[in-house]
């Protein structure tokens, strides 16, 4: 099964580093958060790739390329016919289609451009900035299980405040709740697995995935929703990458599960 990957927008939230690079290409623990994502499909066995391109989409071409390059110990031997000496590489079993789907395609459009690559199989599909620990191969069955169209990782990341119940004659704080992850509704956490009659409902560069076609999918009863418990955050702002950052850092990112 192939995994595809929108990673074609501008990033303008985290415009202090996605002016140089694709947002997917800003480092998390060294690494590009695209990266990451892969090594999330990887370790559950998924290593085809189709990458959507857009915006700086040549720097995501050239990582790839160099890919091999920037992972190996080397030898550049320039006295001897510039002979270059590979000395131990790490590679990875991936195969990586990169797709230029345009610098202002919408995510509808994205994935439209990239069907003559997926063919008349079911695929994946998440975007490019945020990483889970979600069990890919338990979504996969879930998504067999029910048939549907598309399924969506559900994820419920909570109300970002706590409630205050305030007295309204003395205005005394009487008690204080945190906001606890029930409290708050159900999101797209993207990790979504999809039918090939997906493209059907995408009708060129305009279309935007989370309008109307998940509006028509979730009115004909086509859209399953696989509800994750566990971790989610994705990379919006500068405060989300020093985040992950920590996570990283601390040895604490539930997502890595590659290195146990």
């Amino acid at each position: 099964m192939k995994a595809v990957i929108l990673a074609g927008g501008y990033g303008t939230r985290i415009s202090e580093e996605s002016h140089l690079k694709p947002k997917p290409m800003i480092e998390i623990g060294g690494q590009p958060i695209l990266w990451h994502i892969m090594k999330i499909y990887s370790h559950y066995g998924i290593n085809d790739f189709i990458i959507c391109c857009g915006y700086k989409g040549h720097i995501i071409k050239q990582y790839f390329a160099d890919y091999y390059l920037h992972r190996s110990d080397i030898t550049f031997d320039f006295a001897n016919n510039n002979e270059m000496i590979v000395h131990s590489n790490i590679a990875e079993p991936w195969r990586v289609t990169v797709v230029d789907t345009g610098l202002d395609t919408m995510t509808g459009g994205r994935i439209k451009r990239i069907q003559p690559f997926v063919g008349n199989n079911d695929f994946l599909i998440t975007y490019g900035d945020g990483v889970c620990d979600v069990d890919i191969t338990e979504l996969i069955r879930y998504h067999n299980e029910h048939g549907k169209i598309l399924t969506i990782t559900a994820y419920q990341p909570g109300g970002r405040f706590g409630r205050l119940e305030v007295d309204t004659a003395s205005n005394d704080v009487l008690g204080f709740q945190e906001k606890a992850k029930e409290d708050g509704g159900w999101i797209n956490a993207g990790f979504m697995v999809a039918k090939p009659e997906l493209f059907d409902l995408l009708d060129g560069d305009e279309t935007i995935f989370e309008r109307y076609p998940m509006e028509e999918l979730s009115r004909r009863r086509e859209m399953s929703a696989y509800k994750h418990y566990g971790f989610w955050q994705c990379m919006d702002t500068l405060r989300d990458k020093q985040y992950l950052d920590e996570l990283i850092e601390s040895g604490e990112a539930p997502w890595i599960k590659w290195k146990s």
